[in-house]
Formats: structure tokens, sequence, C-alpha cells
């Protein structure tokens, strides 16, 4: 595989010995950037035949193709394909995918060979595997939105039997009252494909209700590239629980996988090509929209929150488009991308010196100025991911723009993940004491 160096075009290339040179079996060109996440491919055993995932189509799909012969798709759809495993007798290339919904990833299989797609497994929630080495069994890691990873056993076959192998949770945790969210999808006012969110409704609420609004937050989840609403147990069981108290005192809570978020496609996923924050913040207002006319709330009681990009985008949101939230926390946040990890950035915003537009159009720093809100920044000293030095610069600039609805909490001891079970209580009191003050 050969990679440009700005990460527009991949190649599958075989070496022509005879004439020394190298000749291309397949390109993918991207506009705004290759995906990493689907650059699987593989030989089929004994032959001269490539396998391998491309999201010519719009969705990373599995394909084959003969040495120098036409490629055939194995799989199409509005689905992702993931997570290869060929067969050591050509019988069948394993694979994950989210076929019957975004949100939803099951384990199939197809014949390279006929074409023949089979569902393996049908545990409805996420799931993920492994084949043993004897191809005969599957080991299995699935979770569902309420019950965390644990580990199961199947015959590697179509429609297979599962056994359960781990019991890891404990009774004390499964007696706790948790809120479950449901997955909901919410119309798009700028795509054609709706934004699929969480949504967690207190106990008293009932749909169709009227009367006094609602309350609201939405969290904005992390890592850029990540979904989060999805119907598996989330990486975000801090802020499941936190939103499980929010919805307790009478909050709807909403978390959306706003464009760029991993699962829907690659025109959702480079859809902040050039412009990261824009698309994202044009989501949430379909978000407070959405719970406006379908959850009872109150639009000028909601806040928002979140931690690294989704620090970033609780910044781009109050500083852009401030008449959304009435507050926000941003936490170990992005506030200038030019300072941050280049081969995350460059494939996004391209080079800051080719590209110096693209920075400042999706920086927070250069929209300071637009905060009227209240807003809690919580900035760990000794981060690795996210320099400390983004924050300091953003309260410089707030100072000198006489900013004084702000405030700053810094956490001495702390990287870009928390260590402490004291500096996550303390950052959860804060965001907590922040919207029991203003929604």
């Amino acid at each position: 595989m050969l990679e440009a160096w700005d990460n527009k075009d991949r190649w599958l290339a075989t070496v022509d010995f005879k004439n020394n040179k190298l000749v291309s079996q397949h390109r993918l060109h991207d506009d705004a950037w290759i995906a990493y996440a689907f650059n699987d491919f593989g030989w089929l055993h004994n032959s001269n035949t490539l396998y391998y995932l491309s999201e010519q189509s719009g969705y990373s799909q599995l394909y084959k193709k003969p040495l120098n012969g036409k490629a055939t798709a194995l799989t199409t759809g509005k689905f992702e394909v993931s997570n290869l495993t060929l067969t050591d007798d050509n019988s069948a290339i394993y694979y994950k995918a989210n076929v019957e919904h975004p949100g939803l990833y099951e384990i199939y299989r197809v014949n390279p060979l006929t074409g023949k797609n089979e569902q393996v497994t049908d545990l409805n929630g996420m799931t993920d595997y492994t084949l043993s080495p004897d191809q005969t069994k599957l080991l299995l890691k699935h979770s569902t939105i309420m019950l965390p990873t644990e580990l199961y056993v199947a015959d590697a076959k179509a429609n297979t039997q599962v056994t359960r192998l781990t019991h890891t949770v404990s009774d004390e945790f499964l007696a706790k009252k948790l809120t479950t969210p449901k997955i909901i999808a919410v119309p798009s006012s700028h795509t054609d494909q709706p934004i699929y969110a969480k949504v967690y409704y207190p106990a008293d609420y009932v749909e169709g209700e009227v009367g006094k609004k609602r309350k609201a937050v939405i969290f904005n989840h992390g890592a850029g590239y990540l979904q989060n609403s999805h119907l598996g147990w989330s990486g975000y069981f801090r802020e499941f629980m936190f939103h499980s108290l929010l919805a307790d005192e009478g909050y709807v809570v909403m978390d959306m996988d706003y464009r760029a978020s991993k699962g829907y496609g690659r025109d959702w996923r480079t859809a902040i090509y050039r412009q990261m924050g824009t698309p994202e913040t044009q989501d949430l207002a379909d978000g407070v929209k959405w719970m406006a006319e379908n959850a009872n709330v109150n639009t000028q009681a909601v806040g928002t929150y979140g931690g690294s990009y989704g620090g970033f985008m609780t910044f781009m949101a109050l500083f852009t488009a401030p008449e959304l939230f009435q507050a926000g926390a941003a936490l170990r946040p992005v506030t200038d991308w030019a300072h941050y990890n280049a081969p995350y950035t460059a494939n996004i915003l391209n080079h800051p010196d080719v590209d110096p537009i693209a920075y400042e159009r999706s920086s927070p720093i250069y929209y300071a100025e637009g905060l009227n809100k209240r807003l809690l920044i919580n900035a760990p000293m000794v981060d690795d991911n996210v320099f400390f030095q983004d924050t300091v610069r953003l309260v410089q600039r707030l100072i000198e723009l006489e900013k004084e609805n702000f405030e700053t909490a810094i956490f001495p001891v702390e990287p870009h993940g928390f260590v402490q079970p004291s500096s996550w209580l303390d950052e959860y009191r804060r965001i907590y004491k922040l919207f029991k003050e203003t929604l």
C-alpha cells in the first residue's frame, strides 16, 4: 500500500520486476482525506486475487480484484465494513458491519469466491470478534447500552448461537438506578442524513407532554472521529452516570453524533474538511430545535459541555452561536489547531503554512470575542495531548477582551485523561454547579 504525502490518495500496487515499475491495482482518491480506519487488504491464499476495503462508494465496502483484472464488490450498501479476517481455505472473509442500523454492529461473513453474504451474529448491540486459530470458533466481545463488554464464544457459522463466558459486572453496579437513553434520529437542516443521538429523559417525562418547559444539556463527545450514539456500552461511562444524575433532576440530556462522527460514511466523516466546528455547531442547533419540538425543552435553558474535541466544540458553539446555549463547560479543550498534533490536523485542515485560512476558520481563539454566556474551562496542566498552553492563550485572550463571564479550573497533576478520582469528582461538581446556576 502506498499513500500520498497529503493523504488524499491511496494505491494498492504490485511490482513488475521485469520492467522495474509499480503497477497500480487500485487507487482511491479523496478530495478531503483517506480514512485510516479502512485500509485492510490482502491476497486470497494461493491466488493472484486481492481483497481490500475502499470508501469509493461513499461507505467502506469490501472488494476483490484479480491481478490486473476488474474489481468486484463483495458487499454493497450504506453501512461500514471493517475488521477483515480471511479463512485459510478461502471459504470466508469475516467482517464487522453496521448493516441494520448505524449504531448496531454485528459479525458477518462473505464467500469471496461466490459472493454469498451471511449474518453470523444477531446480538443487538456492539459486537467485535476474533477468529480462533483452528477457525471453528469466534471469540466475541459484546455490549449493550446498559451492559458493559463481556466475552462470548460461538461456532464460526451463519446464525450462530453464543455462550457467555464472563460475568464481570457486579451485582452492586447492576442494582444502581441508571437512566436508559433512547437512540433517536434528529432531522438535519443541512444534509439528507439524520443526526443520530442518545436522549436521556427524566423519569417523570411523558411523551407529548405540555406545560412547564424542561431544562436540557447537550454533551459533545471527543476524539472527533468517534461514534457514541450506538447500541453498545459507551466509553463515556462517567458521563453516562452524570447524565443519569441530570435526568433524575429533571434535565433532558442529548448526546449527538454530529458530523465527522464515526459510523456514517465518507461524506459525514469529511464534512469538517477545512471548517472544523462549523458543521457540528449547525448539528447542535438542530439538536436544540428537536428537543424544543419533541421533548418540551425551553430553548433558553440549555447548556453544553464536553472534553478534548468536545471542549473545542463547546467553545465553537458559545463563541459562534451564542444564542444556542446559556452556559458551557470545556474540558481539556483545543483552542488553536495550529498548535495540535500535525498528523491529525493536516488531514482535515491541510498544513498551516499551506492553508492558514482553514486553521483560523476552525480555531476558537479567533472567535473569543463572541462569548457572552457563562463559560467554565477545566484544564489539566500535565496534558500530554492538548497542551496546557492552549488554555493559557485563550484565557489571556479573554482577559484582553475584558470578558467577565468565564472561570478556569486548573488540575495541576492531571494528564489529558484524568487519573485521580478526586479530580474527576471536582470536575463534575463544577459542571453540575454551572448548570444549576445558569439553566
